[in-house]
């Protein structure tokens, strides 16, 4: 059974930074495209950063770039979301998912196989 289990959400002011992980269960971590998505309150799903099955190959939303950076350590199963910079409209729901894809990375919400529960960010004014 595949789990993706999010942490590191939470309260920050506007500036401020946090660390997202999701650790993955159940399945052969290095063989997975990972990528994060967001959903805000009353907004459709959103594609934030993906990350290749080696980390060599990665992909961001444009209003994101410069900001956050997506990394993985197949050791520990675990993907990460740096979040540096955050701005109030960076509220949402942040969530892990992963797609067995032998090259590249996926923007596609609809393309991912397996999704974590999400980690609630907000980011105060």
């Amino acid at each position: 059974q595949v789990q993706l289990l999010e942490s590191g959400g939470g309260l920050v002011q506007a500036g401020g930074s946090l660390r997202l992980s999701c650790a993955a269960s159940g399945l052969t971590f290095s063989q997975y495209t990972l990528g994060w998505f967001r959903q805000a309150q009353g907004k459709e799903r959103q594609f934030v950063a993906a990350i290749s099955r080696t980390g060599r190959i990665t992909d961001y939303l444009d209003s994101v770039k410069g900001r956050f950076t997506i990394s993985r350590d197949n050791a520990k199963n675990t993907v990460y979301l740096q979040m540096d910079y955050l701005k109030p409209e960076d509220t949402a729901l942040y969530f892990c998912a992963a797609h067995k894809r032998s090259f590249g990375t996926i923007t596609v919400a609809g393309d991912y196989d397996y999704w974590g529960q999400g980690t609630a960010v907000t980011v105060s004014s």
